[in-house]
């Protein structure tokens, strides 16, 4: 019985963090307009600048400027999208790919 106990706990442990890092996306009907602002001089040669990005919090989208970041050697930066669909648009983050 000890058994059948720990093998429900360890699923449903696993099932909670799958759920948890399900990244799933959040829907708006009118997509934000993204800010304006002037990119920075780059700090260093080859520094690779990624786009700014939004994220979800508080109900709403909010804003996160961009910055500067190393270059990761044969990978290059994919800039995140806004996507529609039929419940709206949602944020798609940017990549190393």
């Amino acid at each position: 019985m000890k058994t059948i106990a720990k093998i429900g706990i360890l699923l449903a442990l696993t099932g909670s963090l799958f759920a948890s890092c399900a990244g799933g996306y959040y829907y708006v009907k009118v997509r934000p307009d993204e800010p304006y602002y002037e990119r920075p001089v780059a700090p260093y040669a080859n520094a690779v600048w990624i786009d700014g990005e939004w994220t979800w919090g508080g109900g709403r989208y909010t804003y996160i400027s961009g910055h500067w970041e190393q270059p990761r050697p044969g990978r290059v930066w994919v800039r995140g999208t806004w996507q529609s669909g039929p419940r709206g648009y949602a944020w798609h983050r940017g990549y190393w790919k």
